[in-house]
């Protein structure tokens, strides 16, 4: 079973994602869990190197500014993907994490959608639709990992 690195914008629905995944019996890392990320926002490298060589099966669900340096260890990264009114509702909405919740905060959500989203595109093997319904998504996500080949994003 192949690793899988989902990723994208704050409030595409990576974490819905990775959890139907997980109930679905995949292995699952959130990487937006403490300990991840250094104070500048890069993961720690060492502990994801420590990670993808220990485990050939697994979804890695996050966004950090350094993650290109382990796209040669996933057999796809995917880009999972929305507007930007539903990213901006979606993190009005939910309430397992306060982030977008300020003005501030969502203008750089926003920003990040200008400028980090065509980096992400331009590393990913394939993108998915957020507005479809989780389990759609995770039928393709648990079809990679089981090396399945995707269907249509």
């Amino acid at each position: 079973m192949p690793r899988v690195l989902l990723t994208g914008m704050s409030g595409t629905g990576k974490s819905t994602l990775r959890a139907e995944v997980e109930r679905r019996g995949c292995r699952t890392v959130e990487t937006d869990d403490e300990g991840w990320h250094r104070p500048d926002g890069g993961w720690d490298e060492s502990r994801m190197a420590t990670l993808l060589a220990s485990h050939a099966d697994l979804l890695v669900v996050g966004t950090a500014d350094n993650q290109g340096r382990f796209y040669d260890r996933f057999a796809h990264v995917v880009l999972l993907s929305a507007p930007a009114e539903v990213l901006l509702a979606r993190v009005a909405a939910r309430t397992t994490n306060p982030y977008g919740r300020t003005p501030e905060q969502r203008a750089a959500i926003l920003d990040h959608l200008e400028t980090v989203e065509p980096l992400l595109r331009a590393g990913a093997t394939l993108e998915l639709d957020g507005r479809r319904p989780a389990p759609e998504l995770a039928d393709v996500v648990e079809g990679l990992l089981r090396g399945r080949p995707a269907g249509r994003g």
